[in-house]
């Protein structure tokens, strides 16, 4: 059994800064790519960023140049990094990880936090 705990969320004035974090735990053999996904009201889940586990990034083009992605290998955790919010970045974050829970292949599976709310809002 694998559990992902989310933390950092919050109520930010425009402009300003959040730090989000997402802690792996449970029967995990190798983690693969973790990643960040945002989900507005009325609005479908979309990719924010993502860490491949050979430290290769991407965003999406909202939010490139404001938003951080990294990751601790040690503690199985990822991070995003947001500065220059603006309204629009609010919604609720979740943390996605891809990851092997023994040896074998077919033990790959993907997992979700349970979402963490980011308000952007004076």
């Amino acid at each position: 059994q694998v559990q992902l705990v989310e933390s950092g969320g919050g109520l930010v004035q425009p402009g300003g800064s959040l730090r989000l974090s997402c802690a792996a735990s449970g029967f995990i053999f190798r983690i693969n790519n973790m990643g960040w996904y945002r989900q507005a009201p009325g609005k479908q889940r979309e990719l924010v960023a993502r860490i491949m586990a050979d430290g290769s990034t991407n965003y999406a083009g909202s939010v490139k140049d404001r938003f951080t992605i990294s990751r601790d290998n040690a503690k199985n955790t990822v991070y995003l990094q947001m500065v220059s919010l603006k309204p629009e970045d609010t919604a609720v974050y979740y943390c996605n990880v891809d990851l092997f829970t023994d040896w074998r292949p077919s033990s790959r599976d993907d997992y979700w936090g349970q979402g963490t709310q980011v308000t952007v809002s004076s």
